[in-house]
């Protein structure tokens, strides 16, 4: 079962066809539940303060979305882990949950949301969880051996330990590693798939592999396309 989370990340961040496309429930913090019923999907859940909704816009929440959680501007959990607590605790079955809208704008809120799988109480969605945006696609492994599908749309391959990790072994991308150790989070930027997939293991930590492609902007200035 797959879980879908709208946070309120930049608009023009979203990989919008996607979202559209996607199979599974909705869940949504704040601006982007009108975000996603201005997409035509209605969320079973939403949760947030919403005083950036006008009264208009916060009836037309109401009307639309079945179960609305109200929480204060001042606490403790940000959006994104209210809507993970509910994803527990309402949709324990899910096997993958997809987050819409944590990346881009502010910085502290990207880290924020990079950072969650590290926190014991996630500890179970680590292999679960997948950041999405228009031009990134994150997703977050404990120790094991994996092999993962390239993105058709990704140019590049990150390999990012969000803590140590123990045992770091590359064996068919374009740059390899042999059993590495890092006693301190590191991104592995800019390698490449080979060919459809790539294949790793580690040993101890928590491990986050990007693929990711140049915006437009940046092609027209590396490629002067």
């Amino acid at each position: 079962m797959q879980v879908n989370l709208l946070v309120g990340g930049p608009k023009e961040f979203l990989p919008i066809e996607k979202m559209k496309q996607q199979t599974g429930v909705w869940l949504t913090a704040d601006r982007g539940t009108l975000r996603l019923i201005d997409l035509g999907i209605i969320p079973q859940l939403a949760v947030g303060d919403f005083d950036s909704a006008t009264d208009a816009e916060f009836q037309l929440i109401k009307k639309q979305v079945k179960q609305i959680i109200s929480s204060s501007s001042v606490k403790d959990e940000t959006d994104t882990e209210l809507l993970l607590d509910n994803v527990q605790k309402l949709y324990p079955q899910a096997d993958v949950i997809n987050i819409y809208g944590a990346t881009g704008g502010r910085l502290d809120h990207f880290l924020s949301n990079l950072y969650l799988v590290v926190q014991p109480r996630y500890h179970n969605l680590v292999n679960k969880i997948k950041l999405w945006d228009q031009e990134n696609y994150l997703s977050f492994f404990t120790p094991g051996h994996y092999q993962i599908t390239k993105q058709q749309d990704k140019d590049y391959l990150a390999f990012v330990n969000l803590t140590s990790v123990k045992g770091l072994s590359l064996y068919d991308e374009k740059y390899l590693l042999n059993n590495a150790d890092y006693d301190y989070p590191i991104s592995l930027a800019s390698n490449e798939f080979v060919g459809q997939t790539a294949s790793f293991s580690f040993d101890e930590g928590i491990l986050c592999v990007v693929q990711s492609k140049d915006s437009v902007d940046n092609k027209v200035k590396r490629y002067g396309i």
